[in-house]
C-alpha cells in the first residue's frame, strides 16, 4: 500500500508567495476592493431610507461573493499549484458545504423584535470569516490577509462614514390610545409631518384589545438636521390627546 506524503521544505514554503501566485493574489485585492465599493454604493441606498440592512452589511457580503466566485478562477494556484493536492478531492463541493452551514449559523444572531432588527453585520461578518478561512485553507495568504483588513475597516470607520452621510433615520413608534378613542390616520401623518418626519407607507399596524386601539408605525426623519431629538418626541408624545401609553426608540440594525 502506497501512502503520499509532502514534505515540508523551503521549496514548498515558498511556492505560496512565488511571482505568479502573488500576482493573483493581487488581482483577488482589486476584485475585492472593487466589490466593497459597489457594495458600499447599494448599501448607502438603503441606510438612507432608514432600512435594517446597511453600507457594512451589503458592502461586506458583496466583498465575500467576490472572493469566493474569483478564486474559483485560479484554482490551479491552490495549495501553491501543488497539482496533487488540489485534485485529490473536489473542493468546490467542500466550500459550498462551509458556506452552507455558515448561513444557518449566521440566521441564529439574526433577532427581530417590532420594527427592530439587529444582528444583520454580525451574521454578514460571520459570513465573510468563514470565506477568509477558506482563503487561508487554498493558500491565498495575501487575499485572506486583504479580506480581513478590509472586513475589519469595514466594520470599524464605514458606521462613522454613514453617519456623516446624509441619510434618513428611521424610527418605530408605537401608541396605544385610550378605551373607545379613535384616532384619525391624517391626524398623526400631520403632526408626525410638523416635527420632520413622514410615516413610511406600509408599516402602519393597528390592533385592537379591551376597547383600546394600538398603532405602530416607522417614522422616517426628512434629514437628520431636521428631525426633532427623540427625548424630544417622547416628551410631546406624552402630551397628545388620548394618548394612553407609548414607546419610541431608534430602530437599526
Amino acid at each position: 500500500m502506497r501512502y503520499r506524503y509532502c514534505m515540508l521544505t523551503f521549496d514548498t514554503l515558498q511556492a505560496y508567495w512565488s511571482g505568479p501566485l502573488v500576482t493573483t493574489n493581487v488581482i483577488v485585492f482589486l476584485n475585492l476592493l472593487g466589490a466593497l465599493l459597489l457594495g458600499l454604493l447599494v448599501g448607502y441606498e438603503r441606510s438612507y431610507h432608514g432600512r435594517a440592512a446597511g453600507m457594512r452589511t451589503y458592502g461586506l457580503v458583496c466583498m465575500a461573493s467576490a472572493a469566493l466566485t474569483v478564486i474559483g478562477g485560479y484554482s490551479h494556484f491552490w495549495f501553491g499549484g501543488n497539482s496533487m493536492a488540489s485534485t485529490s478531492g473536489d473542493l468546490s463541493r467542500v466550500i459550498q458545504g462551509i458556506v452552507t452551514g455558515i448561513g444557518f449559523l449566521c440566521a441564529g444572531v439574526i433577532m427581530r423584535e417590532g420594527f427592530n432588527i439587529s444582528g444583520l453585520t454580525t451574521a454578514a461578518s460571520l459570513w465573510a470569516s468563514s470565506v477568509i478561512g477558506i482563503l487561508v485553507g487554498v493558500g491565498f495568504y495575501g487575499a485572506a490577509m486583504t479580506l480581513a483588513l478590509l472586513s475589519a475597516i469595514c466594520m470599524v470607520w464605514i458606521s462613522r462614514l454613514e453617519s456623516w452621510l446624509p441619510s434618513r433615520q428611521a424610527v418605530a413608534i408605537t401608541l396605544k390610545f385610550d378605551k373607545d378613542f379613535v384616532p384619525v390616520e391624517a391626524a398623526l401623518r400631520g403632526m408626525a409631518n410638523s416635527r420632520g418626519y413622514d410615516i413610511a407607507d406600509g408599516t402602519v399596524n393597528i390592533s385592537l384589545k379591551d376597547g383600546s386601539q394600538e398603532w405602530r408605525f416607522v417614522a422616517i426623519a426628512r434629514s437628520r438636521q431636521k428631525m426633532m431629538p427623540l427625548s424630544d418626541l417622547a416628551q410631546e408624545m406624552a402630551r397628545f390627546s388620548g394618548v394612553n401609553s407609548f414607546n419610541v426608540s431608534y430602530a437599526r440594525n
